[in-house]
């Protein structure tokens, strides 16, 4: 089992999310997030005074799949989240030794 990361702009969580349901992802985590990268933020004017704004809004999405389904899932969200800007987004892959559900004390694959 795997666990995915994306930090995508927020704009994009819709399509994101719609993608991923098309192709049997529905359970996900989805978290409100500030950071920046290449972008390093931008400049505002409030009120006549002009400042920076280092963290950019973003959204963190995480979720849970079996080995053989992150190609697609990663591909899936590529897709979706991609607009060809800077600021687009990562996706992390990371491997989880073990899932476990409270209520049922399942276990794995079948907590999922």
């Amino acid at each position: 089992m795997k666990k995915i990361e994306a930090v995508i702009k927020p704009f994009k969580l819709e399509d994101v999310k719609d993608a991923l349901a098309e192709i049997g992802i529905t359970g996900m985590t989805v978290i409100e997030v500030k950071g920046y990268g290449r972008q390093k933020g931008h400049s505002e004017l409030y009120r006549g005074a002009e400042y920076v704004v280092d963290f950019l809004p973003k959204i963190k999405i995480e979720m849970i799949v079996e080995d053989e389904s992150v190609e697609e899932v990663t591909k899936t969200i590529i897709q979706a989240a991609k607009t060809g800007k800077i600021g687009d987004g990562k996706i992390f892959v990371s491997d989880i030794e073990k899932i476990i559900r409270i209520r049922t004390g399942e276990i794995d694959g079948e907590a999922i």
